[in-house]
């Protein structure tokens, strides 16, 4: 019997015991890859050595000492190490200890930026259905994820949501990737008119959707499209890469690819890649100058806020990542990764559609596949599917509700950035033996 409060009460697990590269050994000697990175957080795997040994010198030194007295050199090294790389005005780093810490601190800075404007009737946010941006009430309020808002919905804030970018489904077979990212831009638009104006503070989106959709690529020019309505009405744009980002595809900032910057940004998984918990906000310099030149003061903050140790441990990560060339890596494994996933799955009538951008991967599960029926939601496919893969010493991170937070199954991959050309067949073959077995062909 164990006195901790899992999450799942109902669910016996395993005990991990030591961790190596991409895999995992659990306390009866069982190895498992991690395809997962956990939740796309174990972008260099476990045990790494540098990153150890940097985060023994930290401990040796200062392990912690509370923001509102000090500031530390690994926060100050990693702020001016993630500016240098980020295109665009992101100028300044707020570190915090996770990813809804970052989606927090980034809605209420939005909020007090326009206060200190002097616009205080811009209080309303506008995300997207099918997104997730975290499990604090604020974040949980912003997202579109509606299995996990309706047992709390008299505890969230009112929000409001459009369309995701969900070509698979929503795109229409007589549309262009600029006309469907067009009409979606004019879904955003006229709800800013819905809504006036001059009330809407911000637009939350994912650059690459995560978990609840399934690794959701924009189309090509929306993001300019959102981001060309966004300043048409003084609308900021927030991104959130707390799953996307840090190099899951291929980019340090996944918003690179799409030609854009937001005003505001949320990451956190790979800025650590698990060897300590943080996250950060990074906001550019204009948003900044106005508090500064305001009250002076973010009326915001956390214990554990610029945790030095922490921070030593993300500054590591993301040096070595630059260090051994990994973001070519993970576009090349992440291209080999669809391709392979395509072939072995090219006949199967359940697996609907293969996506992702780099080494954020998903396959989307189907009844049929021509129709692209979802399967029946009570089968509870995706948690099978994630079972079976253990069995078979493989973690993946599969969801139910893809389509509309009922229907729909997925199967998200996100293998560390170290991955060899071997290790991508590997996990392939697991998955193809997984998914055979659980929707086996006729």
């Amino acid at each position: 019997m164990t006195h901790v409060f899992h999450r799942n009460p109902a669910t016996a697990l395993n005990c991990a015991v030591r961790g190596q590269g991409i895999t995992l050994l659990d306390a009866q000697g069982r190895t498992y890859i991690d395809a997962s990175g956990g939740a796309a957080v174990s972008c260099l795997g476990h045990g790494h050595p540098d990153v150890i040994a940097a985060i023994k010198t930290q401990l040796d030194q200062l392990e912690y000492a509370h923001s509102s007295f000090f500031t530390n050199q690994p926060c100050e090294d990693l702020a001016d190490f993630l500016v240098a790389n980020a295109p665009g005005d992101l100028s300044k780093v707020y570190f915090l200890s996770g990813g809804s810490e970052a989606i927090e601190a980034s809605l209420k800075l939005a909020r007090q930026y326009f206060l200190e404007r002097g616009e205080p009737q811009r209080s309303c946010f506008i995300a997207r259905r099918q997104s997730y941006h975290g499990n604090t009430l604020g974040a949980l309020a912003i997202g579109g994820n509606a299995a996990r808002r309706e047992p709390f919905l008299p505890l969230l804030t009112p929000a409001h949501h459009v369309s995701p970018c969900y070509a698979y489904r929503d795109q229409r077979a007589d549309e262009t990737e600029e006309q469907y990212a067009g009409r979606l831009a004019d879904e955003l638009e006229q709800k800013i008119q819905e809504i006036g104006p001059g009330r809407v503070a911000a637009f939350v989106a994912e650059t690459v959707v995560g978990s609840t959709a399934g690794a959701l690529p924009p189309v090509r020019t929306y993001f300019q499209r959102i981001r060309e309505v966004c300043d048409r009405y003084g609308v900021l744009l927030i991104l959130d890469e707390v799953m996307s980002g840090m190099g899951r595809t291929g980019y340090r900032f996944a918003y690179e690819e799409d030609g854009i910057a937001p005003d505001i940004l949320a990451i956190a998984k790979g800025l650590g890649g698990g060897y300590q918990p943080i996250g950060a906000m990074l906001a550019s310099q204009r948003i900044y100058d106005v508090i500064v030149n305001g009250t002076g003061y973010f009326q915001h903050g956390h214990t554990y806020m610029a945790h030095a140790t922490a921070c030593a441990a993300a500054l590591a990560v993301q040096r070595i990542i630059d260090r051994d060339r990994l973001l070519a890596n993970v576009r090349e494994r992440g291209e080999q990764l669809r391709a392979r996933l395509r072939e072995v799955f090219a006949s199967h009538p359940n697996v609907g559609d293969v996506r992702g951008r780099g080494l954020f991967v998903a396959v989307e599960l189907v009844q049929d596949r021509s129709s692209k029926d979802p399967l029946d939601p009570t089968l509870k496919t995706h948690a099978r599917m994630k079972r079976k893969a253990l069995e078979n010493g493989l973690m993946t991170y599969p969801m139910g509700g893809t389509i509309d937070g009922i229907r729909g199954d997925h199967i998200l991959l996100a293998p560390p950035f170290i991955c060899t050309s071997a290790d991508i067949d590997e996990i392939v073959e697991r998955l193809d033996k997984t998914v055979r077995q659980v929707l086996p062909v006729a």
